[in-house]
């Protein structure tokens, strides 16, 4: 043991906006011997009259010791006091302190909304979050922050509010997905690793040691984070992409039991160091049954979120079933289902098996077929343009409209160039003008927004015709004819507004303001759509007048 008495202990503030952050820095007088990432203690209880005490431990954030931190989040306004223990294995130091949190107009941490339990709001502000998601697994492999912001910012403009950025994956290029404009360069690496690594350009033998951490990238994951928190995007934190790849999983692949206890030290140094970001929630891996088992996922996902002092989501990336229906720790179910398998029937159907569980969270197809991307020579070989930005928009409404949630992903073969500055889309995020699909997206939340859907329950059985529904009945309904056509639909005998709203366009116009709508050929009250030609797609919003 070798630490010196006095430790400086600093703060960042002495007061902060709720659903901000405190930080607490600690310098020892001298650097401690052996591995600084292991045997500390860096503990903190802060209190709060009405709001009660929270837990929270620290991280060290350097190379040799010099630094350890430690990060509170308040959750409500008001003075708290803390306690704040130091150990490096001698007698632990401890510090006491008061600071204030202010109220502000942060939206909080989003959560399950527990009346609406399929669906999600903010602990803050309270209103509710519509998931609009896309997929940046590789943002971090740019090695410029003014990129990387510059990404989120673009996403941010088509208002996504959801990306999936990973902590960990390497490959060579992007033909391990058949991408062939995605190419490591200068100034990016088709290889992040939360670790430090002895070789770190050897992408299948990087020389990980998985008991030290790579600070200088995590406080790159920690800049992207205050970016994606002013645009109000949630980051999804996934421990590992294509773990079962060569250089990504240091841990022991399907042997793996979930009790290694340097795996263990991983997620707790996430949890630590990321936590008090209103704006994360955790996948414990993407895609967990190619390299692990289902007991190691819900050993590591029940871990994760006892270890989380702020209760944000948490689910895992899996495969067209989700097994965990009934464990306590996943906040909501994430699927893989391609193309029309994992659309509007396959989530109607997620969200029976779900309810007849006893457990009613969210459903979410995460990953449902990219843009472009596999379109020919790959699975069913489907012909391209089978998954063109229509295609993936269409499936898009059809899963809200079955009551859950989706995540997409751009096109990868375009928008960046296809020399030596190579990369894009699902793959790390960045675009161009070229690339418009998310603004497709961009009407569906628009039109989702307008209306209280997390009172909706899917009702196709009220419409015919190429639609499907939703409805709080007697109060509000929602038809997307999605082939051209007409809808019809049944309403109570009660006075109505309608508007239609162009999916394409994302342009609302009212058709009916506030009678009794209906039809001498139609029997009982209702109402039937204008006749739109095949293929267009439109949206039609009922409202009960008062």
């Amino acid at each position: 043991m070798v630490l010196t008495m006095p430790t400086s202990l600093t703060a960042s503030a002495t007061t902060v906006d709720t659903f901000d952050f405190i930080e607490y820095a600690l310098h020892p007088d001298r650097l401690p011997v052996g591995n600084p990432f292991a045997g500390f203690t860096l503990r903190a209880t802060f209190s709060h009259g009405s709001a009660g005490a929270v837990t929270v431990s620290g991280f060290c954030d350097s190379d040799d010791g010099a630094v350890y931190r430690l990060r509170f989040m308040p959750e409500v306004a008001g003075d708290y006091a803390y306690t704040l223990t130091f150990s490096l294995g001698a007698s632990p130091e401890v510090f006491t302190g008061t600071f204030t949190a202010t109220p502000s107009s942060r939206k909080g941490v989003v959560r399950v909304d527990p009346d609406h339990p399929f669906h999600f709001k903010y602990s803050g502000s309270g209103g509710h979050y519509f998931w609009n998601g896309t997929t940046a697994y590789w943002l971090l492999g740019f090695q410029s922050d003014g990129e990387v912001e510059a990404i989120v910012r673009r996403l941010a403009s088509y208002r996504i509010n959801r990306i999936r950025v990973t902590l960990n994956g390497r490959h060579e290029d992007g033909m391990r997905w058949n991408e062939r404009y995605i190419k490591n360069s200068p100034t990016f690496r088709l290889a992040v690793c939360p670790w430090v690594c002895a070789r770190p350009d050897n992408i299948d033998d990087p020389g990980v040691d998985a008991a030290r951490f790579d600070v200088a990238f995590w406080r790159r994951y920690e800049r992207m984070l205050r970016v994606a928190r002013e645009l109000d995007i949630v980051v999804e934190v996934i421990f590992y992409t294509d773990g079962q790849d060569p250089g990504t999983d240091p841990f022991g692949g399907k042997a793996n039991t979930g009790n290694d206890p340097l795996e263990h030290a991983y997620y707790q140094y996430a949890v630590n160091r990321l936590a008090a970001f209103a704006n994360v929630c955790w996948d414990v891996t993407n895609e967990y049954h190619v390299f692990r088992t289902v007991e190691w996922a819900d050993r590591l996902g029940a871990m994760l979120r006892a270890a989380d002092p702020y209760r944000h989501l948490i689910s895992v990336h899996g495969h067209g079933e989700f097994p965990f229906r009934g464990s306590a720790w996943p906040t909501h179910a994430l699927f893989q289902s391609w193309d029309d398998h994992g659309g509007h029937a396959f989530l109607l159907a997620k969200r029976k098996q779900q309810t007849d569980a006893g457990r009613i969270i969210p459903q979410v197809n995460e990953e449902y077929g990219y843009e472009d991307h596999y379109a020919v020579g790959w699975g069913e070989n489907r012909a391209a343009p089978s998954r063109n930005a229509d295609t993936r928009r269409r499936l898009a409404w059809g899963m809200y409209f079955a009551g859950g949630y989706q995540t997409t992903g751009e096109r990868a073969d375009t928008g960046t160039g296809a020399g030596a500055d190579t990369g894009g889309g699902w793959v790390n995020g960045r675009g161009d003008s070229t690339m418009t699909m998310l603004a497709g997206y961009a009407h569906i939340r628009t039109f989702f927004e307008a209306f209280q859907w997390w009172k909706t329950l899917p009702a196709d059985h009220l419409v015919a015709g190429h639609a499907y529904a939703l409805a709080e009945p007697g109060c509000q309904y929602a038809i997307y004819l999605h082939s051209g056509g007409t809808a019809v639909i049944h309403l109570p005998d009660k006075r109505f507004t309608v508007r239609a709203f162009n999916c394409r366009t994302g342009e609302f116009s009212t058709l009916v303001e506030g009678r009794v709508l209906k039809r001498d050929d139609y029997a009982g009250p209702g109402w039937v759509s204008p006749h739109h030609p095949p293929g267009e797609d439109w949206a039609f919003l009922i409202t009960a007048s008062e």
